[in-house]
């Protein structure tokens, strides 16, 4: 769950060669399997990288599907959609003997996105496993700096979307703390109905524009 932006880059996809038509159809058979595999307890429980997988191909999927809605082909949730469905599908790793030693962790900084019911403040609970998830990786991977960036749709005023952004950082950065990230790690903001994923006319209830945004670096 560790989904997005240029801290880490998918590889080109080569979905970016459809047309719209395609490309959409392609997108939304992906987001079903994850969504399926976001549901399934044996995923759940593996111990291994899938659930991690199913939740970012969900969110990313999910981002380009709306990309599209609106005549947009967002090149970025695109490769990450393709590039962890892929992941998602890859037969799982065969168990580690004792004799065997453990495979290397991923460290690359992530940057991940954690979505919301429209005015609601506390995450979606696939959101929850994904920070339950950051939070352990954060300590074996050494993570020290976190900005947690909440965001809304444009639905509603500002003043009132700047004040439920925070309230959504906020209760992100303290689901961190409470899996051992220090406060003062933390650079919480709330930036309301700016910086939309979906870009959307005002009014509009797009789901994938209510979200906080994490971050972590080494330094």
């Amino acid at each position: 769950m560790l989904t997005t932006t240029a801290a880490w880059a998918a590889p080109a996809s080569p979905l970016l060669q459809l047309g719209k038509s395609e490309l959409r159809d392609a997108l939304t058979s992906r987001y079903d399997t994850a969504v399926k595999a976001v549901g399934d307890a044996s995923v759940r429980a593996a111990q291994d990288s899938r659930w991690t997988y199913a939740v970012e191909a969900k969110n990313q999927c999910g981002i380009a599907i709306g990309f599209i809605k609106s005549g947009t082909k967002d090149a970025e949730s695109i490769n990450k959609c393709d590039d962890f469905v892929a992941r998602l599908s890859a037969p799982p790793p065969p168990p580690v003997s004792a004799a065997s030693a453990p495979p290397a962790l991923d460290c690359t900084a992530p940057a991940v996105s954690i979505f919301f019911d429209w005015n609601m403040d506390t995450p979606l609970p696939e959101g929850v496993s994904t920070i339950s998830t950051l939070t352990q990786t954060a300590a074996q991977c050494g993570w020290k700096r976190f900005g947690v960036t909440g965001y809304t749709d444009t639905s509603g005023t500002t003043r009132y979307n700047d004040g439920l952004s925070l309230r959504r950082a906020q209760n992100v950065a303290s689901l961190l703390s409470q899996g051992g990230i220090a406060t003062d790690a933390m650079t919480v903001n709330g930036l309301g109905e700016t910086q939309l994923k979906i870009e959307t006319a005002d009014g509009v209830r797009e789901p994938m524009n209510r979200r906080v945004e994490i971050t972590a670096s080494a330094n």
